[in-house]
């Protein structure tokens, strides 16, 4: 079967056998993590933006909560050795915060993860939402922690045009506070023969007729980039070809 996990209360799964035909499944948490409800206050068990990953015998589901319009945020992973609810195996474990963002401490925002190996099998994460753009990190071998600094992080794509400088804000009645309208979100790092292509949104969803969401991508032989358009433009500094 295949297997869907999308943004909804508890993270929402669907299954199917055909791709066409879906069913509705059991969430995978029925009640907040524990550690969700302290790290951001009022927290209502809806998650945003899983991303599922295989290794090592076990699916790996990262999560993102976050207060909407803040970087009061974090990215939690939970493990299941299967996807198939009737299996006695069938059980989700929580693994907890994997990392989070603060107003006024980080100029980034932990939502939006996804995972990507490199050529020697190492684990990153790629992430991000406005503020100071998409960030990416490497995990520890068990893919459980970030390795290194979790306050400065490396930026591998924006929509400013000088990373020193903020972004000017546009006039649109949705765009985070505190973020410099940084409008870029939701990497997704996929790998096919000698490269590794991120994706992007960018501009702005969910205004009805007068939304401008994009998509754009740029291409790299290295897992940490720079990611260059067509053009040659790097993504780091508002490059990005149109998808």
């Amino acid at each position: 079967r295949y297997y869907l996990f999308c943004t909804g209360r508890g993270i929402a799964v669907w299954s199917s056998a055909d791709m066409k035909s879906w069913k509705r499944e059991k969430q995978v948490f029925e009640e907040a993590p524990p550690w969700a409800v302290a790290a951001v206050p009022g927290f209502k068990n809806h998650i945003w933006a899983p991303d599922i990953s295989y290794w090592n015998g076990q699916y790996y589901l990262y999560y993102s909560i976050s207060a909407f319009g803040k970087n009061t945020s974090a990215i939690g992973l939970v493990v299941n050795k299967t996807l198939n609810p009737q299996s006695p195996d069938y059980k989700w474990l929580d693994k907890g915060k994997v990392i989070q963002s603060y107003p006024g401490i980080t100029n980034w925002n932990a939502i939006d993860p996804n995972l990507i190996t490199d050529k020697k099998n190492n684990p990153y994460l790629s992430f991000g939402s406005f503020w100071d753009g998409l960030k990416l990190v490497k995990l520890s071998k068990d893919r459980l922690k970030v390795l290194g600094d979790t306050i400065n992080l490396q930026t591998i794509a924006s929509r400013k045009t000088n990373p020193n400088q903020q972004a000017n804000p546009p006039a649109v009645d949705n765009n985070p506070p505190d973020a410099g309208g940084n409008a870029i979100e939701a990497p997704f790092i996929f790998k096919k023969n000698d490269y590794y292509y991120l994706f992007a949104s960018i501009d702005y969803c969910c205004k009805g007729s007068n939304s401008t969401y994009k998509m754009i991508v740029g291409r790299s032989r290295n897992v940490t980039g720079p990611y260059l358009d067509k053009e040659g433009r790097d993504m780091k500094t508002a490059g990005g070809t149109l998808l």
